[in-house]
């Protein structure tokens, strides 16, 4: 098969989890759209006050395309990837590919097909779209921010001897076939470590990991979730990782 009907050939399902996300839900859903109609998208959304579950009930009941995940409340980021995983890799639609995405823009759409050809054409397991690889950056964030995100980066590999530029990447791609390898149920961290994690565990059993430039924009509507104790879990975390060897 060619790679062109390789990539005609993917049925790629976006996990996206939504935490008051009201403000950004529908644009970001219509934007995907724009950029690939084929794609489906799983809202996983934990139980938001503003509503942002409805509105993608909503969105489901006109658009085939789109299915809502309901959770009971906030469980962490990890956990919601864990389900959005876990309810794509048991559907019946056969998904070839599972993506990682924002829902706050901060991630663009326009991504979404290199990272998909990372994977069909450049054999990867998992394609990571990654800011900090020749053609990457961020837009918008303040010198301190990127300081915090290249020290971090910076502190996982050196302790983890990951070969990844970005490992707390959150814009992924999964090979169906790479994500059902993976012992997804022996994830322990739920906050922003566990993208370190996730990563880790793809790197110890050998899967094929490529990194696509991305820029990364600051979110202009809603409030980031990021708070110093996801951060403190993600530096234990990765202590705890090296330790286990």
């Amino acid at each position: 098969m060619s790679t062109a009907n390789t990539v005609a050939a993917a049925h790629p399902l976006i996990c996206l989890p939504t935490y008051n996300e009201r403000e950004n839900l529908e644009a970001i859903l219509d934007a995907i759209s724009a950029a690939q109609p084929n794609f489906h998208v799983l809202v996983i959304d934990d139980a938001s006050p503003d509503g942002t579950g409805e509105i993608a009930d909503t969105r489901a009941a006109a658009d085939e395309r789109v299915h809502v995940l309901h959770r009971r409340g906030k469980e962490g980021l990890g956990k919601a990837y864990l389900d959005g995983f876990a309810w794509a890799l048991a559907s019946d639609a056969g998904y070839t590919h599972v993506f990682e995405m924002d829902a706050d823009f901060s991630h663009d759409p326009r991504y979404l097909d290199p990272l998909l050809r990372a994977c069909t054409e450049g054999g990867a397991d998992l394609a990571i779209g990654s800011r900090y690889v020749p053609g990457g950056g961020t837009s918008g964030w303040p010198w301190h921010r990127e300081l915090l995100s290249r020290g971090g980066g910076l502190y996982a590999r050196t302790l983890l001897g990951l070969p990844i530029r970005d490992p707390t990447a959150g814009f992924l791609c999964f090979r169906r076939e790479a994500l059902e390898g993976l012992d997804l149920r022996a994830i322990e961290t739920r906050g922003y470590g566990f993208q370190i994690e996730l990563k880790h565990r793809v790197v110890r059993a050998g899967l094929r990991v490529l990194e696509v430039p991305i820029v990364f924009a600051e979110r202009e509507r809603g409030s980031s979730k990021m708070t110093g104790k996801i951060a403190v879990e993600a530096v234990f975390k990765v202590a705890r990782l090296r330790l286990r060897g």
